[in-house]
């Protein structure tokens, strides 16, 4: 019986702590949004923290609720971790070709470097 109790409690305590990762994960992606200089440092901030957030928030849940909870917690974080890079991906392309420009602070532009090339090509 006490072998049951200590797993529970494991588990419970793994739960919470992953919840409180995702929720800092999520903060820390919200302060990123405000504090990036430009649209695709904001994207990139935004993506990794909500994307990793997220998964560690519905992994938690898994944990703690169990069952048919925890399957549908993980379809969830599998969903996320596939539409949630696509998307920034689509975002980020689509402000580049309508011309939103680089932070001046910007190293290099590597997607304007390969249109050039493909049209030379």
């Amino acid at each position: 019986m006490s072998e049951l109790l200590a797993l529970h409690s494991i588990r419970l305590a793994a739960g919470l702590a992953l919840i409180v990762l995702g929720v800092l994960f999520d903060v820390l992606g919200c302060i990123g949004l405000i504090r990036m200089p430009d649209v695709y440092n904001r994207l990139q901030a935004a993506t990794k923290c909500v994307t990793m957030g997220t998964c560690s928030i519905l992994l938690g849940a898994a944990l703690l609720l169990g069952g048919g909870m925890a399957i549908k917690a993980v379809v969830c974080m599998l969903f996320v971790l596939i539409s949630n890079p696509v998307a920034a991906h689509a975002l980020g392309r689509a402000a580049h070709r309508s011309g939103i420009r680089l932070w001046d602070g910007s190293v290099g532009d590597e997607y304007l470097d390969d249109r050039n090339r493909r049209k030379e090509e």
